[in-house]
């Protein structure tokens, strides 16, 4: 398994080449990537602040679950911090397993934790000022269906 918490932007097809390099025995690999978004073309920035070492535990026992509840023979995770542009890359997931099915659960299972669980503060900067981003009910409803 391999957790990256970083400010630096990263390669999606780089990352993804090398884990997929290093799964030799699975059937299957899923990835996923998050953007930053501008729902209304107003956004200029999204800043993402975190506690070192307190992120990087948590996210690993997230992971931990993942790959124990699925039998996944690895797991990738990236979250970026820092000032992000619209379109940029905030995260990246990535499971190998045996059968697609476990792949694809271990990755929806990471990525709804991620979104809701993992301590990140994220603040839109747009051009009427900066916000800090509200939890969302349908995020911590996805969370049910674990």
């Amino acid at each position: 398994m391999l957790l990256l918490v970083q400010e630096a932007a990263f390669d999606i097809g780089a990352e993804t080449a090398a884990f997929v390099a290093g799964v030799g025995a699975a059937g299957a690999v899923v990835t996923f990537t998050g953007l930053v978004r501008d729902e209304g073309g107003t956004l200029q920035a999204m800043e993402i602040e975190h506690y070192p070492g307190m992120t990087e535990r948590a996210i690993a026992a997230i992971m931990d679950q993942a790959v124990a509840r699925w039998s996944v023979l690895d797991a990738l995770v990236i979250h970026r911090h820092g000032r992000l542009r619209p379109g940029e890359a905030i995260m990246m997931v990535a499971t190998a397993a045996r059968h697609r099915a476990e792949a694809f659960a271990a990755a929806e299972f990471l990525m709804d934790y991620l979104k809701s669980r993992a301590p990140f503060w994220k603040k839109e900067v747009g051009v009427g000022g900066a916000e800090w981003v509200a939890a969302k009910d349908a995020d911590e409803a996805a969370l049910g269906r674990w």
